[in-house]
């Protein structure tokens, strides 16, 4: 890691601060004590007070329970073959906080986030003065992200969604070019609610007045949320039909499909359920370019081929194949289930698992790890993670053969030097610890 340079941040009416790499990511982190809150009027007096950066951008706005990221990055892509200065924001990051605020494809570097950070503090300190909540974590994060965009004067922003979107911190933004809505399934739903529709309702939150949505073909009960909502805001709703999707071929270099007239698409992320958030990209770029947005066939085709999507059903080691996988709700566990079954028939499974600890791992569990050979159960790099003990002992009930490991390293060579011929090896339960994995591999 190279060294921190120091930088000095000018503000016209307190003077000068500075910060510098390390310090900015401290600074963040140590917010993490005031909580996750949803809700809008923190970040929306603090960007007030940074005088309103987030409304000097345009964006496509991406919510969801499972394969937001995927459709995010799929999106970008596009709009960057396109031609389109754009910016992503994406959350949470596997390996580099800096992986979370990019234009194209280069991350923020440390020398701008440390700048901005203590720009935004700045801001935050005003907020205090004044008698306001200190802002979260994420707010913090988010607000980062606006400026950064904006100073970089960005054609466009694909902006995915933290958590919900109703309260979500990005939903701060006024009515974007596009909403975009992926798969809704059960996740916190201790802060979205018991239900389908309850879910949906918070997701739908990112539809504004007058703007265009565009939804993943899914449940009645979640389209009948969507609908109802769209027509409460004037808001003109698109649905993507997945029935003419057809996969031609797969295998460990990626997948090729036709979609709605477009023949032979090829995506090198791996899961029949890509191919769906590909899908679903397509749709939305094409009623962008109704829009007036010019993307041309061969900028969906290039921008699908080369997106790129590190820790979902990602090959990092092919002798044996080791893959990870970021699936960390019964949904996801059920989409990695379904790809394993399908690449790999017959091959016998090893399994690393780690999770947090507000996660419905039983469920996660009883869908992946019956037949697999043996689980290997380590504890994620998380305030909230699950102890690799408890997780050993309920994980009894679906796998006989269960070791913990006390580092995750641990695990990863222990699974690789005892593994059969044949044998594949999946990590995968939560993000939190997939970047260690990727360390591990030199990735």
């Amino acid at each position: 890691m190279p060294p921190s340079s120091i930088i000095y941040i000018r503000d016209t009416e307190d003077g000068i601060g500075i910060m510098n790499y390390d310090e900015a990511i401290e600074y963040i982190h140590g917010t993490q004590k005031f909580g996750s809150k949803l809700g809008l009027h923190n970040i929306g007096m603090l960007l007030e007070l940074m005088g309103n950066p987030h409304k000097k951008l345009k964006y496509v706005h991406v919510a969801g329970t499972n394969g937001k990221g995927s459709t995010t990055a799929f999106i970008s892509s596009i709009l960057m073959e396109a031609g389109y200065r754009t910016g992503v924001f994406i959350s949470p990051y596997i390996q580099r906080f800096t992986e979370r605020i990019r234009i194209g494809n280069d991350e923020i570097s440390r020398d701008d986030l440390a700048e901005l950070t203590g720009f935004v503090k700045s801001n935050v300190d005003k907020m205090l003065a004044m008698g306001e909540n200190h802002p979260t974590e994420f707010e913090i994060v988010t607000a980062i992200a606006f400026e950064y965009f904006y100073r970089k004067k960005c054609d466009i922003v694909v902006l995915e969604v933290g958590l919900g979107g109703r309260f979500d911190s990005t939903n701060i933004i006024d009515t974007p070019e596009l909403a975009v809505i992926t798969t809704i399934s059960y996740d916190h739903t201790d802060r979205l609610g018991k239900t389908i529709p309850e879910i949906a309702f918070e997701k739908a939150g990112i539809i504004k007045p007058g703007g265009k949505v565009i939804i993943y073909g899914q449940t009645r009960e979640a389209e009948e949320v969507f609908k109802t909502v769209s027509a409460q805001k004037g808001a003109v709703l698109y649905r993507t039909d997945f029935d003419s999707l057809d996969l031609h071929s797969f295998d460990l270099e990626g997948q090729i499909f036709s979609f709605d007239g477009y023949k032979n698409l090829r995506i090198r992320l791996l899961g029949r359920h890509q191919t769906k958030n590909a899908a679903l990209a397509v749709k939305s770029v094409e009623v962008m370019k109704k829009m007036g947005w010019e993307i041309s066939e061969d900028d969906i085709r290039r921008g699908l081929y080369n997106t790129k999507w590190p820790g979902r059903l990602e090959v990092v080691s092919r002798n044996p194949v080791f893959i990870i996988d970021g699936a960390h709700n019964p949904e996801g566990a059920a989409v990695l289930k379904n790809a394993l079954d399908e690449y790999f028939p017959g091959k016998p499974l090893t399994f690393i698992m780690g999770v947090v600890s507000d996660k419905d791992y039983n469920k996660m569990m009883e869908t992946v790890l019956p037949g697999c050979r043996r689980m290997f159960a380590v504890t994620t790099d998380s305030p909230r993670a699950l102890p690799a003990a408890v997780l050993a002992e309920k994980a009894t009930k679906y796998c006989k053969n269960i070791q913990i490991s006390d580092t995750i390293e641990m695990a990863i060579r222990t699974s690789i030097s005892t593994s059969l011929p044949e044998e594949v090896i999946c990590a995968f339960g939560s993000l939190y610890y997939i970047g260690i994995v990727r360390d591990y591999f030199g990735l």
